[in-house]
């Protein structure tokens, strides 16, 4: 196999209080990008402060993960928030993680929707605007990370923004390349081995197989392993192990300008 470069992501900073979701310093030892929840969906202000800090110790690419304002549901209920408002709520966001990161020595280096409002970007031309105009205010040399041939890397892109590909290792594809709701069963991909096979598959074939056997093409510049499922370290650490074996180089996309 030829040598590639892939980014590895996952969503950290998701405790809130005292209440700790994940392990994040376990993974930022593995990832190479940290989806950092900025204090509407998860995190609170010494969370965000302590990710940040271990995330520049790292060397890991710290970026934004915007979400409905939704502690309670964690984020993962849709929102028809008017999109002024949604602007305002994303710009809050990136700018609160952004002011940890640079107090770390590091900065907020891309912005990736949370969620609900990652699922609705997807489709939601009002939503996906109101990203990408709250990114274009904040700073237009962010990236946008999101799903292939959603309305907001349509938009991102459109606007003159960069946007970067990303496909999940552990998440079930419907046939048109979009992922199964959560509240589906067989949404989440729980067994290590399919993971890792998955993951590795994406990254040197560009495919994956979707929940009725079709065979879905995906370009992914950047690999998602959740963070908050059983065993995620232990599985990330696999795929970053079997990525490496397939001749794959883990880098974060942001150093690629």
């Amino acid at each position: 196999m030829t040598d590639a470069d892939i980014d590895l992501n996952s969503d950290l900073g998701e405790g809130f209080g005292a209440w700790s979701l994940g392990d994040d310093d376990a993974l930022l030892d593995i990832v190479s990008s940290a989806n950092v929840a900025c204090g509407f969906h998860a995190g609170d202000p010494s969370v965000l402060r302590r990710v940040t800090e271990r995330a520049a110790e790292r060397g890991v690419a710290i970026g934004a993960q915007v979400g409905y304002r939704d502690l309670a549901g964690f984020g993962r209920r849709f929102i028809d928030v008017d999109p002024h408002d949604l602007v305002n709520d994303i710009i809050y966001q990136i700018g609160a993680l952004d002011g940890f990161a640079r107090i770390a020595g590091s900065r907020v280096r891309y912005v990736k929707p949370h969620g609900a409002l990652y699922n609705a970007v997807v489709a939601h031309a009002e939503q996906a605007a109101a990203v990408v105009e709250a990114v274009r205010r904040y700073d237009p040399g962010l990236p946008v990370l999101g799903l292939p041939g959603s309305q907001l890397l349509s938009r991102a892109e459109a606007a003159g923004l960069r946007v970067v590909e990303e496909s999940f290792a552990d998440r079930a594809y419907t046939p048109e390349g979009t992922l199964v709701p959560r509240r589906e069963r067989g949404a989440v991909v729980h067994e290590p081995d399919a993971v890792v096979q998955r993951s590795v598959r994406m990254a040197t074939e560009g495919a994956v197989t979707a929940v009725d056997g079709s065979v879905v093409t995906v370009r992914p510049r950047s690999l998602c392993v959740h963070g908050d499922t059983e065993g995620a370290v232990e599985i990330a650490r696999r795929v970053r192990e079997a990525l490496r074996e397939a001749g794959v180089t883990v880098r974060p996309f942001a150093d690629a300008g």
